[in-house]
């Protein structure tokens, strides 16, 4: 359940602004009005995955948002959407993401920490193999209205 009366927006909204269809099973039982507001951002990034698009993937990130991937810390929005753009054309082409929300906690009005659990699926896999599956914590801010994400780090579940 929510504790915090920040005005996170309208979770079918945001996601309509940014062209991402909306998956209602997404929530699970994080059904409060802000708590889907939050769960935009991992549906953002989904998306941005699914159509392999460097640009959607780092508008989701706070301008100074931060994105740990394996072993590279990036540290702006520009870097992240460099980084992608590559990826996106490189060992990441065709590739998407799938996960599922295993908290949400409001440190603060304007602050929350998603905790979700997924990984990668690479080009003509049909689910995550295990040496891909990751627990992520995703930091996000509320940036006017739009939940935005601050920091990514991803930790590996397998070997």
């Amino acid at each position: 359940m929510s504790t915090t009366s920040a005005p996170w927006g309208d979770a079918t909204a945001i996601l309509a602004a940014a062209g991402v269809p909306e998956d209602p099973g997404y929530y699970h039982e994080f059904t409060a009005a802000d708590e889907k507001a939050v769960l935009t951002v991992p549906m953002r990034i989904q998306q941005a995955w699914e159509l392999n698009d460097p640009d959607l993937f780092a508008e989701t990130f706070a301008e100074d948002g931060s994105l740990l991937m394996q072993d590279t810390q990036l540290t702006s929005r520009e870097e992240i959407r460099t980084f992608m753009r590559d990826g996106f054309g490189g060992a990441y082409r065709g590739a998407k993401v799938r996960g599922w929300p295993l908290s949400v906690r409001f440190l603060a009005p304007d602050v929350a920490v998603v905790v979700s659990q997924g990984g990668i699926i690479l080009a003509g896999e049909e689910e995550v193999a295990d040496a891909r599956r990751v627990r992520v914590t995703w930091v996000v801010v509320n940036k006017d209205g739009v939940p935005r994400l601050f920091s990514h780090q991803s930790s590996p579940l397998a070997g």
